[in-house]
């Protein structure tokens, strides 16, 4: 029997259940590897070298190679094991998420700091306001 999930209703929000936990286990394996130093320099050295090292799917290899930190969430990625990637390249939580949000990083960096983004829109499809 499935399990109702009305929570995936949430427009532009991909939620880290156990089935994306699943779907992600070994990408987010990957990314903690990159908390040692010795991984994160042979994943520097030659990165599709070290990914073919992990049984993830070819699309979340391409992924990773994209930095496409969207497509990794779609791909059972979670955002916390994600930011060892970038943090691996030197980049910031709000570099990443300026990406992610198709926003340049001095735009999200005043957004986040006016008080974040409108709730309008982010509420269930079917839920009354």
């Amino acid at each position: 029997m499935a399990l109702e999930k009305p929570y995936l209703d949430v427009p532009g929000t991909t939620i880290f259940d156990s089935d994306n936990a699943r779907k992600g286990y070994h990408l987010n394996q990957f990314c903690m590897s990159l908390m040692k130093e010795e991984n994160r320099k042979r994943f520097k050295a030659d990165e599709q070298v070290y990914l073919n090292e992990w049984p993830m799917s070819e699309d979340q290899k391409r992924a990773v190679l994209d930095r496409d930190y969207n497509a990794m969430i779609a791909l059972g990625g979670n955002i916390y094991f994600l930011a060892k990637i970038f943090s691996t390249d030197g980049k910031s939580f709000q570099y990443a998420a300026s990406l992610m949000t198709g926003m340049a990083e001095e735009h999200y960096k005043a957004m986040m700091v006016s008080g974040g983004r409108s709730p309008d829109g982010n509420r269930y499809t079917g839920e009354k306001k």
